[in-house]
């Protein structure tokens, strides 16, 4: 192991990145460096390389982006008891602070001083990367990489599906990018008797199908409520994921829900949404929540769990691989919705 590494560099404040040789991370007492085998994009990484207004307000260029990883233990620091060189592990992004009420009453996915990996410090578009080790969650050596890899969104997915119950109850998942659709395969996997996937990306609906969604619907040729409405008999759905962040289908998320129902929000509107908080919230006494990273380590349990039995199946999903040095082709893919999870090997 030499002194440098190849890594993806968000050199400049502005649209794009570099290839760059960096020097690789120097780790502490605490820490863990691990050599990154797989590294999936997303669309926080499309937010940075885009360079869009949340992107200028958070993160300090020069910097390694990246998030989401898989890779081998290749030094442990002095502190650091139960890993061993040559584990196979993923990690939680969110390093949270262990001093605010949150953290202290075991709420650490809400800590209120979290910082992310490869958003407010060196990411994994690398060929390594370091993390404290009290966030590295061991994977069983036969899961592929690849797989391993999505874990971080995917328990995005898992936290916003299972965040009530889904067994046996009709749920929408409005936005079918690569979490949305984690969401469809999670909530057939965890019982819900009729899935409903929307998007207005054909490409994305067809992978919808893949994951089993039992009904697909393109909302920009048929109106979703309506839909909905027909096939529930007039009730609504029981859960909704939202997915998509768009105003509008945030809308049309509240009229489906039936009365009582639940809607979990993992998107991120860019502006504030006008609602009938009156009509569609308050009348219909239905609880609207909104969810941020996983549990830990409740939510990486579960994640991991679905993905080694194999009752969640995330190969359809998996649609593009590529070398690191092709990373442009990747962003350009997800910029443009054609592709499920990208992902890039050092």
């Amino acid at each position: 192991m030499g002194t440098s590494m190849k890594a993806i560099v968000k050199q400049h404040a502005g649209p794009g990145a570099e290839l760059k040789q960096v020097p690789i991370p120097q780790i502490g007492p605490h820490e863990v460096l691990i050599q990154v085998k797989a590294t999936s994009i997303c669309g926080t990484d499309v937010h940075i390389y885009t360079w869009d207004a949340w992107a200028e307000s958070r993160v300090k260029a020069p910097m390694v982006f990246g998030h989401e990883f898989s890779g081998i233990v290749v030094d442990v620091g002095s502190e650091v008891a139960g890993i061993e060189l040559g584990d196979h592990v993923s990690a939680e992004t969110h390093i949270v602070c262990h001093q605010c009420l949150q953290c202290r009453t075991g709420q650490y996915h809400i800590c209120q001083n979290t910082q992310i990996l490869g958003v407010d410090f060196s990411g994994c578009f690398a060929e390594f990367v370091k993390m404290p080790a009290e966030n590295i969650w061991k994977n069983p050596e036969e899961m592929p990489f690849e797989h391993a890899s999505i874990q971080e969104p995917m328990g995005n997915a898992v936290h916003t599906v299972l965040a009530g119950p889904v067994s046996g109850k009709t749920v929408a998942v409005v936005g079918c990018g690569p979490i949305g659709l984690m969401a469809v395969a999670v909530a057939r996997a965890s019982g819900a008797t009729d899935v409903i996937a929307m998007d207005i990306n054909p490409y994305r609906l067809e992978l919808a199908k893949r994951v089993f969604a039992s009904l697909t619907i393109h909302t920009q040729q048929e109106d979703p409520v309506k839909t909905v409405m027909e096939r529930t008999g007039g009730t609504g759905v029981e859960v909704v994921c939202e997915m998509s962040g768009h105003p509008v289908a945030i809308q049309q998320s509240l009229e489906m829900l039936t009365n009582g129902g639940r809607m979990s929000i993992l998107s991120l509107p860019t502006k504030p949404v006008q609602l009938d908080i009156t009509n569609q919230i308050v009348f219909k006494g239905v609880t609207v929540q909104g969810i941020t990273g996983r549990k830990m380590f409740e939510t990486w349990r579960q994640t991991s769990s679905f993905l080694h039995s194999g009752q969640v199946d995330v190969t359809p999903l998996l649609t593009h691989t590529l070398p690191l040095e092709e990373f442009a082709q990747g962003f350009d893919l997800m910029i443009a919705g054609q592709c499920g999870k990208v992902v890039l090997i050092p």
